[in-house]
């Protein structure tokens, strides 16, 4: 099995004077059903509702993202500061604000690009 599922922990950003409580996201990459798409799954707290909030956008956005402002229809990533990045979602309920420690998705990422070349080991073997 290839395909990469990881946890990263990620703070929503508000304009609420109060603390950020860190929430958990779930990352996921399939490069046998869907190369070129990774899926970010937020919990329900984060977006109001009451199920988990799927959203899926090109794993080359999400690279470029933690170098520079990019965005594609409904989601935009970019840098903030050094060691942080924001993933900006739009839906028809609002606008969410997600906060990462870059490290957590560069490691995802590393590990989707080795996700691929053990799917084309295997299917050379």
């Amino acid at each position: 099995m290839t395909a990469v599922k990881e946890r990263a922990r990620a703070h929503v950003v508000t304009d609420s004077a109060g603390e950020r409580s860190a929430v958990p996201v779930f990352l996921s990459y399939d490069p046998e059903n869907d190369p070129g798409a990774v899926h970010m799954t937020l919990p329900a707290s984060v977006v109001g509702g009451t199920a988990p909030d799927d959203w899926v956008f090109t794993r080359d956005l999400l690279e470029r993202g933690l170098t520079a402002p990019v965005a594609n229809g409904p989601v935009s990533i970019w840098p903030c500061g050094r060691a942080q990045a924001v993933v900006e979602l739009h839906s028809a309920t609002g606008v969410s604000l997600v906060q990462f420690d870059s490290q957590a998705l560069i490691r995802f990422l590393g590990r989707t690009y080795a996700a691929v070349a053990a799917a084309r080991v295997r299917r050379l073997g």
